[in-house]
């Protein structure tokens, strides 16, 4: 049996050894992986401003400021006024100044569609198909067009070998920190890709941990584990025909609201359908959450105030679901949090593919050495 030599097992050997080893695990990840990874990253950076999209691609969308605001009232009379076949399914306030307010509408051939009104002057500037850039891009990044149930849990398990890279990077990289401001050398390729890489990887560690913690819970919610919804807000509904909801019965409600809860800040409502009652909601006091999280009912017959849902009330669970969304997109702020979230999922999307790169050139250099030392 052969005998080790004592030099072969010395402290030094075997950190060299288990580094190696990481670097096997990353590397095999990075090449397996890379281009589906890739591929999600890149569409997950576009839906960042998917909406943005839409507002180049759509005049219907885009609106100029103006120095009054039109009230909620107003704009739900205005889509019922100008499709008054269609019925009315929810309104959403502007994703920013000069964006339309939009409400979602259904013909009477089931067609969902889109109608965007000016949040200043309280006019229809037109309308749009359900399937919008927006749209395209959300559903191919969570589930790549097939089936949720099986599309989920396939894009959410790529949290498992993306939390892989993060954990061996440490390992790999001897000294990460001082990385940050390591500027790539430019004398052959393999060095200066494998700097930038090195470089894009030290800047993105906290977004890399934070997409794939993220993508993990997104695999855990896909796999049976999401947290029950939010109590749901009983809304009076009599007749079963659809009707159009009362304008200013709407405007007295959100009245009756801000003095009732001043903090709640209305960004959507959905009327019933026979529009005897509204569902208002918006942010209030609790931090990362969706709109939904804070919702009030209200009866149009007579103003009365049905119930509530208060964010702050929610579980540990259900706070951990409400708030893996606004952090995996960076929707929880104005443009400079989404830019910062879309330069660095850029980064990460590049990583992707510079990685494969890197090995491909790694490949390359074995096999020119294997031919010189033959031609030797």
């Amino acid at each position: 049996m052969r005998q080790l030599s004592p030099a072969a097992d010395t402290p030094a050997v075997r950190k060299s050894t288990g580094r190696r080893l990481w670097f096997d695990l990353h590397s095999w990840v990075g090449l397996k992986l890379c281009l589906f990874m890739g591929f999600i990253c890149f569409t997950g950076t576009l839906a960042v401003f998917s909406q943005e999209i839409d507002w180049l691609l759509h005049a219907e969308m885009r609106v100029t400021p103006g120095e009054t605001q039109a009230s909620w009232g107003q704009l739900v009379g205005a889509a019922q006024q100008a499709h008054p076949e269609w019925t009315l399914e929810g309104v959403a306030a502007p994703h920013a100044s000069r964006f339309a307010a939009m409400a979602q509408m259904r013909t009477p051939e089931g067609r969902r569609r889109f109608v965007w009104i000016d949040p200043y002057r309280g006019q229809v500037t037109g309308d749009t198909h359900w399937f919008n850039a927006h749209r395209l891009l959300r559903n191919t990044h969570r589930h790549l067009m097939i089936p949720t149930k099986y599309g989920v849990p396939l894009v959410a398990a790529l949290s498992i070998p993306l939390l892989l890279s993060f954990i061996s990077s440490f390992f790999i990289y001897k000294r990460w920190w001082r990385g940050f401001f390591s500027w790539p050398r430019a004398d052959r390729p393999r060095r200066m890709w494998g700097d930038i890489h090195r470089l894009f990887g030290v800047w993105s560690l906290w977004f890399v941990a934070l997409i794939a913690v993220t993508g993990g819970w997104y695999l855990v919610e896909s796999l049976g584990g999401n947290a029950r919804p939010p109590a749901k807000i009983a809304l009076p509904t009599e007749a079963k025909t659809p009707a159009p909801a009362d304008p200013q019965a709407i405007d007295r409600a959100v009245a009756t609201l801000q003095q009732h809860w001043p903090d709640l800040r209305v960004r959507g409502m959905q009327p019933s359908l026979d529009g005897q009652g509204l569902l208002l909601q918006g942010q209030a006091q609790a931090w990362l959450v969706r709109d939904r999280a804070n919702a009030v009912g209200v009866d149009l017959r007579d103003g009365r105030l049905l119930d509530r849902r208060d964010g702050r009330d929610m579980n540990l669970h259900q706070r951990i679901a409400e708030m893996a969304d606004p952090l995996h997109f960076g929707s929880f702020g104005g443009w400079p949090i989404r830019l910062i979230w879309f330069l660095f999922g850029a980064a990460l999307t590049t990583l992707c593919f510079t990685g494969v790169y890197l090995y491909g050139l790694r490949v390359a250099d074995a096999l020119r050495s294997a031919r010189k030392r033959r031609a030797a």
